[in-house]
């Protein structure tokens, strides 16, 4: 019986996390939806030819406009490299796809509150700099040539469908127009359903793991991982463990959120909760994926790059904000206290959910069952070519 209380306390937490995060999630991917029917993924190519900073900028935009998954973008990242893409430029949109989208601010602010939120900007842009410098002394012209020619090898990965996605808002002067046509409405539902089938087994994973360490390990546990006892040393400590904690959870995209509020009520630094956040792209199966699709050589300067930049953003953020006086009081994010109430969270969900509700029911409507199938599919594996899509009805 004590096992079974357990079990369901766990669950029970978990869910009132999700209860909490699932507004923000249906407003993010709506949005979201809205940004990739308007966007073309050539006009990205094009703009992605260099290491650059200009080049970074629109790399970091367009991820930031993009599908939060993280194997979604990591897909997406291969083909724009494989189109032309500066390999620098691809994996600044992948960084920017996976910690400076909407949806992710949003879950941020409600369980751990805006100082994490812009902690999160300000780092992704320091982890930008960091990396690129790293890239020009790290990555040789034949590193990147062998890079490519595995890229072009097509091995599968992971959300092969979403990458080859092309599905866009018919053409014409006025953005509003699109959006609201037949075809923008369509669209915007396709992307919508596809980014929740892209997240939804992170999401469940994440919140079911920190359900379970929220309900069952102690605080005293965690004091002593986190070295709270001893603040300078814990402050250094965070940083570096923080990445490794997020690649042995499997766990990424805006499932790491709820695991991140654990470890700050657990007592990790600050810097330690950006670094932990930043890590879901060094997640062991996305390490496996970089391994098939660029090689051993390129995956092992990925792996040191991504996490040398990481640590220095942490670092970054926690000297700036401890500065400034803007790292919140430890312990307490809202995952210690979570519940279900009449509240405004409650009347933003249901809102949302008849949201959520229309934009299913035209994809449904719409061939989105088909698409939906074509997505497990590798690139072109049925035609040949990537999937377009251009709807009227």
């Amino acid at each position: 019986m004590t096992v079974l209380l357990a079990i369901g306390h766990a669950l029970w937490m978990a869910f009132a996390m999700f209860w909490q995060i699932l507004w923000p999630l249906i407003l993010g991917f709506t949005i979201s939806g809205v940004v990739q029917a308007v966007v073309s993924k050539d006009e990205v190519v094009r703009r992605l030819g260099s290491d650059r900073p200009r080049a970074l900028a629109w790399a970091a935009a367009f991820g930031a406009a993009s599908s939060s998954c993280s194997y979604a973008a990591v897909a997406i990242a291969r083909s724009l490299f494989r189109k032309g893409a500066d390999f620098t430029a691809a994996m600044v949109f992948e960084i920017a796809s996976t910690n400076l989208v909407l949806e992710l601010t949003i879950v941020l602010i409600v369980f751990l509150g805006w100082q994490f939120a812009l902690a999160e900007v300000v780092g992704a842009v320091v982890m930008i700099g960091v990396l690129a410098l790293l890239f020009r002394r790290m990555l040789s012209p034949a590193l990147i040539g062998d890079a490519r020619a595995q890229a072009d090898r097509g091995i599968a990965g992971r959300m092969e469908g979403h990458a080859g996605m092309h599905m866009t808002a018919p053409a014409g002067d006025r953005l509003f127009a699109r959006i609201r046509s037949a075809g923008g409405r369509t669209a915007v539902s396709h992307y919508f359903v596809m980014d929740w089938v892209s997240v939804w087994i992170d999401v469940a994973g994440g919140l079911l793991i920190a359900g379970a360490l929220a309900a069952w390990v102690p605080r005293a546990w965690w004091a002593q991982v986190f070295m709270v006892s001893h603040p300078t040393l814990a402050r250094v400590w965070g940083p570096l463990i923080g990445p490794i904690i997020a690649m042995l959870s499997f766990v990424c995209s805006v499932g790491n959120i709820p695991l991140a509020a654990v470890l700050w009520n657990g007592g990790i630094s600050f810097g330690g909760v950006t670094a932990f956040i930043f890590a879901d792209l060094l997640v062991l199966p996305i390490l496996d994926i970089y391994r098939r699709y660029y090689g051993r050589r390129m995956t092992w300067r990925i792996l040191v790059g991504f996490y040398v930049a990481m640590v220095v953003a942490a670092f970054v953020v926690e000297g700036a904000f401890g500065a400034l006086g803007l790292v919140p009081h430890a312990g307490g994010a809202s995952a210690a206290a979570v519940g279900i109430s009449v509240n405004y969270t409650t009347v933003l969900n249901v809102l949302f959910l008849l949201l959520a509700a229309a934009l299913v029911r035209r994809f449904l409507r719409t061939g989105g069952p088909a698409m939906l199938r074509m997505m497990a599919q590798p690139v072109g594996a049925a035609t040949g070519a990537p999937h377009e899509h251009h709807h009227g009805a």
